[in-house]
This record gives structure tokens, C-alpha cells and sequence, in this order.
């Protein structure tokens, strides 16, 4: 049996910034992909993300859905394995000018190394949506030296 995540938060700014924050890779390594996003995620497209200063931990994301202002889905490997997990952003409007951001993360295996990594990534989305959070609403990067 997979298991799945899914973190929150609510960030005081409308969906089109909040979403764009997450799609443009400028913005995007700005505060979460420090070590770069080599494009923007659209629909079809292989991005790569980099998580340090140095470029050393590169990851290939395979986007496969983007409906503008609502959803972003994308798949990459886990745990140096050729198994994938899919991770999926839903962005929803909430009041006037905020917007609650899901983000959720499945397809993990039940085995001891992957649960671990499951728990491990589960932190890591919690931290990018602080950091999503304290840079669309205050222009902060909660990362800059922490890595």
C-alpha cells in the first residue's frame, strides 16, 4: 500500500502571485530552488531543480498538469530509486485577497527507506510553504545561508 501527505498553509496574497511564485523558476529560486529551476512549470515540460548553492543535488521534475490559478502536478524520483512520487499543488482563494495552498505528495512505498523519505519530504514541503509564505508576503528567503 502507497501512502500519501498532505501539508497547508495560507498565504495573505491572491492566487495569481501565490500560484506564479510557485510556477516562474525566478521566483521559485528565490526562496525554495536555491541552486536554480531551469524553467518554468508548464504542462509536458522536464524541469530541473537544484536545492543548493552549488548545484550538486539536481532533480528532474516531469510536469504533467497545470491548470493556471488552480493546480499543479508534477512527478520525481525518490530515495536515488527509479520509483516516482507524484506531488501535487492546489491553490484556493480564500476571502478577498488570500489563498490556501495544498500541497500533497503520494505514491510512496511502505518499506523502511522510503517511509523515512516520505516523513523526510513531508518536512521539506512543510518548509517551502513557510518559505513560499514569508517570501510572496514579505519578500524574505527564509533559505538564504541555512544550507
Amino acid at each position: 500500500m502507497a501512502s500519501r501527505f498532505t501539508i497547508r498553509t495560507r498565504v495573505a496574497r491572491p492566487v495569481s502571485e501565490v500560484f506564479d511564485a510557485v510556477r516562474d523558476p525566478r521566483k521559485l529560486s528565490r526562496y525554495f530552488t536555491v541552486g536554480g529551476a531551469s524553467a518554468p512549470l508548464t504542462e509536458g515540460a522536464v524541469v530541473t531543480w537544484s536545492f543548493r548553492e552549488d548545484s550538486s543535488h539536481r532533480f528532474p521534475v516531469r510536469v504533467r498538469r497545470v491548470i493556471p490559478n488552480r493546480r499543479i502536478s508534477f512527478e520525481w524520483g525518490t530515495n536515488g530509486t527509479r520509483h516516482t512520487t507524484r506531488v501535487e499543488f492546489r491553490f484556493v482563494r480564500v476571502g478577498r485577497s488570500a489563498t490556501l495552498v495544498r500541497i500533497s505528495e503520494s505514491g510512496w512505498k511502505t518499506t523502511p527507506a522510503e517511509r523515512k523519505s516520505s516523513y523526510d519530504n513531508c518536512a521539506g514541503w512543510m518548509q517551502m510553504a513557510c518559505c513560499l509564505k514569508a517570501f510572496v508576503e514579505y519578500g524574505i528567503n527564509l533559505r538564504k545561508d541555512a544550507y
